[in-house]
């Protein structure tokens, strides 16, 4: 399963129906917070977020999870590619950083690495 965390609606519909259209189960979050508040952190296979949302962001969200033991892959999607964020997230282990507006292909090939990473960490 996959959760997209985007404060955009109209990035998490578009995320969620190419997803859905490549056979993905995924949930959507408008929040870190929402998330996290849900059944499907113990779920996530792979995480699609936004770098910055309001009260908590996707990097904040990752070194959380991080502290929590929780080893799902991160990728990271943002309207404002910052250099410095980009080596941060990867630094902490993101699959992916993809600048907003991002290519369809370039997002599902990060899903694949992701859910191969995945797969290879937990044996599943």
């Amino acid at each position: 399963m996959i959760s997209v965390i985007d404060d955009d609606a109209s990035y998490r519909i578009a995320t969620d129906s190419l997803l859905r259209a490549h056979g993905y189960t995924v949930y959507t979050f408008a929040s870190a917070a929402e998330f996290l508040r849900s059944p499907q952190v113990d779920e996530t296979y792979c995480v699609i977020a936004d770098v910055q949302m309001p009260a908590m962001s996707g990097i904040e969200l990752q070194t959380l999870l991080r502290k929590q033991g929780r080893s799902v892959p991160f990728i990271f999607i943002t309207a404002f590619p910052e250099e410095a964020v980009r080596v941060r997230a990867l630094s902490d282990g993101a699959i992916c950083f993809l600048a907003k507006p991002f290519d369809s292909s370039a997002l599902i090939r990060c899903v694949e690495a992701a859910l191969g990473t995945y797969r290879d960490s937990t044996g599943a």
